[in-house]
């Protein structure tokens, strides 16, 4: 007689098992008022991997001053760029739209479930793929939208990602999407929209590449992120066919007193508008979505600071967004990465 049985199907890995992708933002506060804020805040920068002082001593700083005081700065900069009839912030709704966008691609394969999650706000990871597990998934594919690796941004996913594996009886299958940052199709991404934004480059006396910064002691320490950066400009710059002396590549939102990559983009704004150019466009490619970074702090500060110092057009280039150069993009990599599973 045999002995050889019809599997069980398990009530948490059903016999046919699907697999789960999910795209992981930064994240956003729940609201702008001065509690959501503190909650969002407290939660971002106590992340070792975003602040990494002696924890003691920036706890102290954290839960006294800053927290004290940063909220209402940054809830009044947040009410700029919130819409409460759109998912309250920009950041949400884009990587909902590229969540449900990619959905529709891949509509025709039931064996798949597509979410996305925050890692800081809400909906959490931890949230997400607990959801995802109880539908049926036993293999991950992880897409931190990062292009380019930071520890302070793809890391800090893939740790908290790690962190709820440790506490699963029966961890499903994972894979992570490496940074994108040269990737050919992400280039010509961002050529297109470039394009698409600017009908006449000789109109434009600078195009700006504004990366978000980090301290330089994160970069001497090892973290890859200054490069990445620097090759998707020169990428960028190639395809684009733009002569070196009409491209400049900067770093923005720096915190605290320590140095930063550098050159700041704020301060090269204010140089390019004293040295007498009058029209410069600025794009911000390590930001695949817009948010408080990109509207508040370049096309509301930034165009401010240009304007008050001679210039006269300044012209903001969107993130990709969920345009259809992004989509198409996005699709690229995850069916690449799907491979064999």
């Amino acid at each position: 007689m045999s002995i050889i049985k019809k599997p069980i199907n398990h009530p948490i890995f059903p016999q046919k098992s699907k697999v789960a992708i999910l795209l992981v933002n930064l994240g956003t506060p729940d609201g702008t008022d001065y509690w959501s804020m503190r909650k969002y805040l407290k939660q971002f920068l106590m992340d070792k991997r975003v602040v990494d002082l002696f924890r003691p001593l920036w706890w102290l700083i954290l839960n006294g001053p800053i927290l004290t005081f940063r909220p209402s700065k940054s809830g009044k900069a947040y009410k700029k760029i919130w819409d409460e009839k759109n998912h309250g912030s920009p950041l949400r709704k884009f990587t909902i739209n590229q969540t449900n966008k990619i959905k529709d691609s891949f509509k025709d394969n039931d064996n798949l479930i597509i979410d996305y999650a925050m890692r800081y706000g809400n909906p959490g990871i931890d949230e997400v793929l607990n959801k995802v597990i109880k539908d049926g998934c036993s293999k991950l594919l992880l897409v931190p939208l990062y292009p380019q690796y930071s520890a302070s941004t793809t890391a800090t996913v893939k740790d908290e990602v790690f962190k709820w594996m440790l506490k699963q009886r029966w961890q499903p299958d994972i894979r992570t999407i490496p940074p994108w940052f040269d990737d050919q199709n992400y280039i010509k991404a961002l050529a297109n929209t470039v394009k698409s934004n600017i009908k006449n480059r000789h109109e434009i006396d600078t195009l700006v590449i504004s990366f978000h910064g980090i301290p330089k002691r994160y970069f001497m320490a090892g973290d890859p992120y200054h490069c990445h950066c620097i090759k998707t400009a020169r990428l960028l710059k190639e395809e684009l066919e733009w002569p070196d002396d009409k491209i400049l590549v900067t770093f923005q939102s720096r915190f605290g007193p320590e140095p930063w990559l550098q050159p700041y983009t704020d301060k090269t704004i204010i140089e390019l508008a004293k040295s007498g150019k009058k029209s410069i466009a600025v794009i911000a490619p390590g930001f695949i979505s817009d948010c408080l970074e990109t509207l508040e702090e370049l096309n509301v500060e930034g165009r401010e600071l240009f304007i008050e110092h001679g210039g006269e057009h300044f012209h903001y280039i969107p993130c990709l967004n969920d345009n259809k150069y992004s989509i198409n993009f996005l699709n690229t990599i995850i069916k690449q990465n799907l491979l064999g599973w």
